[in-house]
């Protein structure tokens, strides 16, 4: 279960240099920030961060921000990123997914991450799910023409939801697996905590990466 009550927390978010805090106002000047052009990808829910950081590691030429709405959660992560200081192509944001319209302009996002993410089981909170219809099309409002979601996760009900939800959508499916780890789709794979954790008990991980078919 994820840590939401840390005391302190959330004044240590508002001191840190690494966290944007007035998220509303880079709509549209997300380059500005970075000072370059390099192409923006977003984690929503991106837990303690280890995903995203070794994706900036990784990456130097794309820009990074991370999205998380609890404050004990993204201490964690602001933890990790203290130890980096000239890691320049990442930053993090305290957050409701439901917000994103309002942070990021129309074409400004490339790609966007969604990594076990909250199943909400529960059919009546279906549409608080990352890859509900109601999501997926904010997503977009936000994205280039051929920015790409990317979503991972151990539950297999989900998974089937997330493929039949894109689908009704208008985005193509391009990649689809249950079995990550024993398919092609693996080289190059970046682990987030979870993955190793449910994979470490035996966990299928499920993928999908999907684009947006506006024709």
């Amino acid at each position: 279960m994820r840590l939401r009550n840390i005391p302190g927390s959330r004044e240590v978010i508002a001191e840190s240099e690494y966290v944007i805090h007035s998220e509303e106002g880079c709509k549209g000047k997300w380059h500005k920030l970075f000072g370059n052009d390099n192409p923006i990808h977003i984690e929503i829910g991106m837990g303690k961060g280890t995903y995203i950081m070794e994706c900036a590691r990784r990456n130097p030429d794309i820009n990074y921000i991370g999205i998380e709405k609890y404050s004990s959660v993204l201490l964690r992560a602001l933890e990790k990123r203290a130890l980096e200081p000239d890691l320049k192509n990442l930053y993090f944001i305290r957050m409701e997914a439901e917000n994103i319209e309002n942070v990021f302009d129309k074409d400004e996002v490339d790609n966007i991450f969604l990594n076990f993410s909250d199943p909400w089981p529960k059919d009546r909170n279906a549409k608080r799910r990352l890859t509900s219809d109601r999501f997926l099309n904010r997503y977009i409002n936000i994205m280039k023409k051929d920015g790409k979601i990317t979503f991972k996760t151990d539950n297999i009900d989900l998974f089937e939801y997330s493929l039949e939800t894109a689908r009704e959508c208008g985005w193509e499916i391009l990649v689809e697996t249950r079995n990550l780890h024993n398919s092609e789709y693996n080289e190059g794979n970046i682990m987030t905590e979870y993955e190793k954790k449910f994979s470490g008990l035996g966990h299928k991980i499920n993928m999908m990466i999907i684009r947006y078919n506006s024709q």
